[in-house]
């Protein structure tokens, strides 16, 4: 099974395979997804102290915050599976 990873900003990687959605943090719901998470513990910060410009979930639950736009980290995971 191949595992493909795919870059989030200052060399974090994620599995791409386990990315159910990559989202915008600016409403309320997300930043109720956020909070919930973090008191929970499976928050993963890979901001490095920056503006979180993106939330990534994946299928176990993690959120995962990004300082890289959603837009980014979307098109490098489309021009991941185009070059398979």
């Amino acid at each position: 099974m191949d595992i493909k990873l795919i870059n989030i900003g200052f060399g974090n990687i994620v599995a791409a395979n386990r990315i159910i959605a990559i989202v915008s943090p600016e409403s309320a719901p997300i930043k109720r997804i956020i909070q919930e998470a973090r008191e929970q513990g499976r928050l993963i910060d890979a901001t490095y102290g920056r503006r979180t410009r993106a939330v990534v979930v994946t299928d176990s639950d993690h959120v995962i915050l990004s300082a890289v736009q959603p837009e980014t980290v979307s098109h490098r995971l489309i021009a991941k599976d185009e070059n398979v």
